[in-house]
């Protein structure tokens, strides 16, 4: 634990005083006594208003986290087992707990850390240098909340394997911590079975933001004839079948995620209904226009176009591009459920992207409901990258 006093400059840390977590390098006025990187600091205002306390990192730009704004409080293993009771506590009133995410970094004032649940197997996957050291105290203590509810951890897989790390002046880690299990893991999902690979899936093996925003669209599904574009394993396009659809494609540019779905989509004895192809979305949706393929539901949930403020120009035209191609996919009267996952394609951005390509293919648009992310993802006001997920479901009207 280090003896070390940072001081803000004057006009600095807005963020921090309105309730979020981060301070940036250029924010920092001195750092005052001994540390290394990843030590607990105490923070003060530039005339020396204590702050709180926080772990510093000087190979990042967000130069401190903050982990407490009590100046007194010690960041020990009783605080440690506190932020986490109060993070399952809030799931279990939240959520379904089968499967969801247990600790959201800094929406749960654990900066830098995500747990995720898959039945009875926890993934974990650290993004800083200062929670890292807390990582394994942090699970051992989930699993005792756990173990108090009767539900028994098997094994625990790292994801650690995000360039993300990099930035933080970390090595990119991945493996088990503790006793090695079957990375294949099976978990149910709004009455949907999934195999979840923990191992080789992206991020930590499963989208679970996305949990309740699948179950929206059960009541748009039912008889209908669905495309599920970014289908990657074909949790959409399950939940589309589980509801009642007569058909649906699901399309990936990813062949393993395409072989995932397939056997997912087995694994529920819906391979007759539900049918997956590899192909890149952006070719695909213009050859449907061209054979004048018409569905009655059109999804789309592609992946993050933009993960930086440089490129949101390019993000834009991409979510513009695929959101009037899918609107022309979709029958008169029909609907189109549409998603971002990208934080700094915001809500006001996201939806004007939208009412453009409306407005190019001459469709009207009628909102039947939006949405964010699961609670289980909680948005932590303040901490404006907490808040990343928006989903729309629309009618489809043709102008007449």
């Amino acid at each position: 634990m280090s003896e070390a006093n940072v001081t803000l400059k004057r006009g600095e840390g807005r963020t921090i005083k309105s309730g979020g977590m981060w301070i940036f390098d250029n924010e920092v006025q001195a750092v005052t006594g001994s540390f290394i990187d990843g030590d607990i600091v105490s923070v003060y205002d530039f005339d020396g208003y204590p702050m709180g306390k926080g772990f510093i990192n000087t190979h990042s730009k967000i130069r401190i986290r903050m982990m407490t704004r009590n100046p007194n409080q010690e960041i020990d293993q009783e605080f440690l087992r506190m932020r986490v009771r109060n993070a399952w506590e809030y799931r279990k009133k939240t959520v379904d707990t089968n499967s969801c995410r247990v600790v959201f970094g800094e929406a749960d004032w654990l900066p830098g850390l995500v747990v995720d649940k898959f039945s009875d197997v926890l993934v974990v996957q650290s993004l800083a240098l200062g929670i890292d050291q807390f990582k394994k105290e942090i699970i051992h203590h989930l699993k005792e909340c756990m173990a108090e509810d009767g539900i028994v951890i098997k094994g625990v897989y790292e994801r650690s394997d995000v360039k993300v790390r990099k930035q933080e002046g970390m090595e990119l880690y991945q493996g088990f911590l503790g006793e090695e299990f079957d990375t294949r893991v099976q978990m149910e999902e709004n009455g949907v079975k999934y195999i979840v690979d923990v191992k080789e899936g992206q991020k930590t093996g499963f989208f679970l933001d996305q949990k309740y925003n699948r179950r929206a669209i059960h009541g748009i599904c039912k008889g209908a004839k669905v495309l599920d574009c970014f289908t990657h394993t074909g949790s959409f396009a399950l939940n589309a079948a589980i509801a009642g659809a007569s058909s649906v494609l699901g399309v990936d540019a990813s062949q393993s995620a395409v072989l995932q779905a397939a056997e997912n989509a087995a694994l529920n004895g819906m391979s007759e209904r539900v049918t997956f192809q590899c192909a890149d979305v952006f070719e695909l949706l213009p050859e449907l226009e061209r054979k004048k393929e018409k569905f009655d539901v059109v999804i789309l949930d592609p992946p993050a176009f933009t993960k930086s403020r440089n490129s949101i120009k390019n993000a834009v035209k991409g979510y513009r591009e695929i959101n009037l191609r899918g609107m022309k996919l979709v029958k008169d009267g029909g609907y189109l459920v549409t998603c971002s996952c990208s934080h700094f394609m915001d809500y006001e951005l996201f939806t004007k992207t939208i009412q453009q390509a409306a407005a190019n293919v001459h469709r009207r648009l009628r909102q039947v409901e939006f949405r964010t992310q699961a609670p289980d993802h909680p948005i932590l006001w303040a901490a404006d990258e907490s808040y990343y997920l928006k989903f729309y479901i629309f009618q489809v009207c043709e102008e007449k």
